[in-house]
């Protein structure tokens, strides 16, 4: 599909100024180039375009309020101070799966102040003899770099705490409800099997009269023969 239609159907009847969040993930760009986004989706925050053929980023609209971007497998090989120029409020950038090769291309980067997170996953520039440390100087801003400090701290996963907090909750929320229903199971069963016991210690006293009774009239038997 390609990317403009995707966008087209992406906003669901909505105008682009209503649109904080936007995916269009593996769709088709034209030669190239980002075609449908544009500076009226001046509310967005997050972007995801992961896999659409990019090559160039000088369409890339001016997206103000833009937070995260997601521009991994693409085969973007510079032009990044467009995103310096155009996404200023940016605190995450990915890039994984690009063709960036040097240093220098990332240097536009430095006028992102507010960037606290870069990926560069599966780009050549990784091959670098002290890439980390490189980029860390480039850039003294950016905190995470492929996903870790300068400490190699793994960085904090907000959205995955996110999930975990809504799947706990769910889960919570499943036992709590069933909990009522077990002990009224276990209510009922405990009441079933008081019965039950009571049932049978009666026939086990019952038995046990029978075979008293049993006894002695094979004793009055005895007595008589």
């Amino acid at each position: 599909m390609e990317m403009k239609k995707r966008i087209s159907l992406e906003l669901r009847n909505r105008t682009p100024v209503e649109v904080a969040e936007l995916v269009v993930d593996n769709c088709r760009s034209s030669d190239g180039e980002i075609e449908g986004l544009t500076d009226e989706f001046k509310e967005l925050e997050f972007l995801s375009m992961v896999n659409v053929g990019l090559t160039s980023l000088a369409k890339f609209p001016s997206l103000p309020k833009l937070r995260k971007l997601e521009l991994s497998d693409n085969n973007i090989t510079g032009s990044l101070e467009t995103l310096a120029e155009k996404c200023v409020n940016l605190t995450y950038l990915n890039l994984s799966g690009n063709k960036i090769k040097e240093l220098s291309t990332l240097e536009a980067l430095q006028n992102l102040k507010n960037l606290k997170s870069l990926d560069l996953f599966n780009c050549e520039i990784t091959t670098l003899e002290d890439y980390r440390e490189s980029i860390f100087e480039l850039l003294p801003q950016v905190t995470y770099l492929d996903g870790f400090d300068a400490e190699d701290n793994e960085a904090p996963d907000s959205e995955a705490d996110d999930d975990d907090d809504d799947e706990d909750g769910e889960e919570g929320a499943g036992p709590l409800g069933q909990y009522d229903d077990d002990e009224e199971e276990d209510e009922e069963g405990s009441e079933g099997g008081e019965v039950g016991l009571s049932y049978l210690m009666k026939e086990d006293i019952q038995d046990e009269e029978d075979d008293d009774d049993y006894v002695e009239e094979e004793e009055e038997g005895g007595e008589v023969n």
